[in-house]
């Protein structure tokens, strides 16, 4: 009984240890078979890791030296506090959470709180989701989300202060999306500091380091399609470089041979960038070399047209041969970011009044145009036929057989004398200057044609001839056009630079081309009457928005030199900058300062974005456009009627501030004129008043009536032209002289601002709103009037309120029905009266 017993024992003895090593194996089976990996609705904890396959990298929760806060990460699995990527980096957990880290069924990667309600962290990829979802932590040290055999998601595209190798750091030339790298708060502080670093968002082949989202240094530029290789010395390695181009992605990456060591680029809090190598039997990071060493390499540190060298470890600033500065108390003061002026304006004329000097070992400045394969002399031609062309270069280091010659427009910012630890080169840059620079002994080397003698005869000839008859011309054009009656601009000379005209800069096809991408249409922004509207970069301006004539539109010739010399003539902030233009061949472009917001009408209606428009910014919108017009009507240089004043003319800025766009349709008036009439009746249903479409009489009342449509708008949210005939009432106008009729205004106010807005401001906009679409000219108020009531709140009383135009089913049978019954806003240009 009792060897029974002990033996029934030692059997329950054997079977304990047996499962219970069983279920050890089993454990040992599930980490092991997943240590580098998720599949859906597995999960990492704070006591567990993943490890790549190789067991170079892992990835979990850690705590950056004596913080109290944790992160998810990745890091060199054998190397201490080396880390290479945080996906929580704006979002810290407490150190004591019980965060997880898991692979949804949905397909995303996802880190939630200790509760697990909350997502502090998600890949956020859409359509994904199934049994063939998988995350793995390769031995690259990027961690991968595939969907079968489809990468859908890495974290070598995501936002680190690490470059790893064959990790690309990339620009999307046609939709403009990129990775950045960007560094730490602290050594200590994963979260995103103020530098950042990646590759010219314009296309450009260059990097950048931005600090706070302002250029802080750049490299040089380099050629596209190439991989060559720097040998260290120190290190007993070499690396190869790579700067490629596919399927409209330009990238950089780097990699090395020798599997011996580890490397790494990284950006510094302090906003230098270090290449790091170690080898595998070694304990630390070694600095190969960072930038900038010098401030030299900062960014524009001389301004325009200067250039920066170093002298004895301090930074010498000088102007370019054939400039100055432009102001020479600052720059014995040490201040130069004014920069450099030229000495003598170039001539730009067909014999010798240009010439280019050589400017050798130059870092190139920024904002290049690349021009593609030719020969030198091809490429000093396309340079030298372009007035607006600054300098040109050709590339005489090239890796493949092709060569390349570069321009560059407006000022030459970010030059230097180029030395770099990071491999960077100085090449020969040749940059125009008036032949006088260079003919009285300016240093630099002069590159010019041969045969200059009899060519320089020829010119001064042809100019001479070509002077005398330009200023006959401008002087008839002045005469006829200037002095007479019906100030109707029709010829460029005067405009581009007459002698009450200010200068406009003229751009090249070639050059609005490079900059809008052949007008791809990713870039453009609308398209009116008028034509499309394109966003581009332009080096002299920086972002601009890009109006071209379209070919088939109605208004044409006079409408575009109308546009151009009023924009040029009118200074306000509530009005959009005229900045250049293009008129070549058939293209006639014109290039406006541009702003981000685009226009009122994509907000204003617009269920999902009307919330933006807040009551404050409504009343900000609203006296702005006000006191533009008010400029327009009483304190410019000329007194201007705009006649197609609405929404979508309104532009924004980044704080939503109005400026009024769009001035084809506008006229001059004389100081004393106070209304004129035409048979060309142009301007867009829903905002023209009754007595220029009856009989085409126009004056300021035509903008005043314009505008109280535009308020009316603004207060409630609504489009006229889309209201016709709704069950409120028959127009906007109606609806709104209804509600305050009967004693109910803000029964017409937007529900979007109805509870914050100021009920008194509210029904004062009513108020003038109606006041100033008055079917009868003369009850309406000058625009004086209108700003000084906006503005004075219940000071200033309103006058006695009639029924408006286009309200009643009379006033509105006289007018064409038809196009006010339109549901496209459209910009009329011809209409005859009746």
């Amino acid at each position: 009984m009792a060897a029974s017993v002990s033996n029934d024992m030692g059997w329950v003895c054997s079977c304990i240890i047996s499962y219970g090593f069983l279920a050890f194996l089993c454990f040992f089976c599930n980490v092991g078979g997943s240590t580098d990996s998720l599949r859906p609705g597995e999960s990492v904890t704070q006591n567990r890791t993943l490890v790549s396959a190789g067991g170079n990298f892992a990835l979990g929760f850690f705590h950056p030296g004596n913080s109290s806060s944790s992160f998810l990460g990745i890091w060199y699995n054998s190397i201490n506090n080396t880390v290479i990527w945080v996906a929580n980096r704006e979002s810290p957990l407490r150190q004591d959470s019980e965060a997880i880290f898991t692979l949804g069924y949905d397909g995303n990667l996802q880190l939630l709180d200790g509760g697990g309600r909350n997502i502090i962290w998600s890949t956020n990829i859409s359509g994904g989701g199934g049994g063939s979802t998988a995350a793995q932590l390769q031995d690259t040290g990027d961690l991968v989300v595939k969907q079968g055999e489809n990468t859908v998601w890495e974290s070598f595209d995501g936002d680190s202060d690490t470059l790893m190798p064959e990790m690309r750091l990339k620009v999307n030339k046609k939709t403009g999306k990129r990775n950045v790298i960007r560094c730490w708060s602290s050594s200590d502080d994963p979260r995103p500091g103020k530098f950042s670093w990646g590759m010219d968002p314009k296309g450009s082949p260059q990097f950048l380091i931005w600090k706070e989202d302002k250029p802080y240094y750049r490299s040089n530029l380099y050629q596209e399609g190439f991989t060559y290789s720097i040998y260290f010395p120190s290190g007993g390695y070499a690396l190869r470089y790579s700067f490629a181009n596919e399927n409209d992605e330009e990238y950089f990456s780097y990699g090395y041979v020798d599997t011996s060591i580890h490397a790494r680029v990284i950006l510094t809090p302090d906003g230098h960038l270090q290449f790091l190598s170690k080898k595998k039997t070694s304990e630390n990071w070694q600095m190969v070399w960072q930038t900038p060493t010098n401030e030299c390499e900062l960014y524009a540190r001389c301004g325009s047209f200067g250039s920066c060298e170093i002298h004895d470890s301090h930074p010498v600033c000088s102007c370019l041969n054939g400039f100055k500065p432009r102001s020479q108390r600052d720059w014995d003061n040490g201040k130069y970011d004014g920069g450099c002026e030229r000495r003598v304006a170039l001539g730009c004329g067909e014999g010798e009044d240009d010439k280019f000097m050589r400017l050798p070992l130059r870092k190139w400045p920024d904002h290049s145009s690349s021009l593609g394969n030719m020969t030198f002399l091809e490429c000093e031609m396309e340079c030298s036929n372009n007035c607006s062309c600054t300098a040109f270069a050709y590339s005489n280091i090239t890796y493949d057989s092709a060569v390349y010659c570069i321009n560059w427009f407006g000022d030459l910012v970010d030059l230097a004398h180029n030395y770099s630890p990071a491999g960077d080169f100085g090449q020969d840059l040749y940059v125009r200057v008036h032949a006088s620079e260079l003919i009285n002994g300016s240093t630099g080397n002069e590159h010019s044609s041969p045969h200059k003698n009899k060519r320089r005869l020829v010119a001064i000839i042809v100019a001479s001839v070509s002077a005398f008859f330009l200023t006959v011309l401008v002087y008839i054009l002045n005469r006829k056009y200037f002095t007479g009656k019906g100030p109707t601009m029709s010829s460029t000379a005067p405009l581009l630079g007459g002698k009450d005209d200010i200068d406009l800069l003229q751009l090249s096809l070639r050059g609005i081309i490079d900059a809008t991408n052949n007008f791809d249409e990713a870039n453009k922004l609308g398209e009116g009457g008028f034509g499309p509207v394109y966003k581009g970069f332009i080096s002299e301006f920086g972002m601009v928005a890009i109006k071209r004539l379209s070919k088939q539109s109605s208004q044409g010739q006079q409408e575009f030199m109308n546009e151009l010399k009023l924009i040029a003539k009118l200074q306000h902030t509530n009005l959009v900058r005229l900045l250049g233009c293009c008129i070549e061949n058939e293209e006639k472009i014109l290039i406006y300062e541009y702003l981000s917001k685009r226009s009122l009408d994509k907000f204003l209606f617009d269920a999902f974005q009307k919330d933006n428009l807040d009551w404050n910014t409504r009343i900000q919108i609203i006296d702005g456009v006000a006191q533009g017009i008010l400029y327009l009507h009483k304190y410019s240089r000329l007194k201007v009627i705009h006649r197609d004043l609405k929404a979508s003319n309104i532009l924004l800025d980044e704080a939503m501030k109005p400026k009024i766009s769009d001035f084809g349709m506008a006229r001059i008036f004389y100081i004393d004129q106070t209304q004129a009439k035409t048979n060309h009746v142009v301007g867009t249903y829903g905002y023209i008043p009754p007595e220029y479409v009856l009989h085409g009489q126009f004056s300021e009342k035509s903008d005043v009536f314009s505008f109280g449509v535009l308020l009316l708008e603004i207060v409630s949210g609504q489009k006229n032209s889309n209201f016709f005939r709704t069950q409120l009432s028959l127009t906007l106008l109606g609806w709104a002289w209804e509600n305050w009729k009967n004693g109910r205004p803000l029964e017409f106010v937007d529900l979007a601002i109805k509870e914050s807005c100021d009920s008194l401001k509210v029904i004062k906009c009513i108020e003038v709103g109606l006041l100033c679409v008055q079917a009868i000219p003369t009850d309406r108020p000058i625009m004086f009037d209108v700003v000084r009531m906006l503005s004075n709140d219940l000071a200033t009383p309103i006058q006695q309120l009639k029924e408006p135009a286009f309200v009643s089913s009379k006033s509105n049978s006289i007018v064409c029905t038809s196009h006010l019954n339109s549901k496209n806003e459209i910009t009329i240009s011809t209409l005859d009266p009746r």
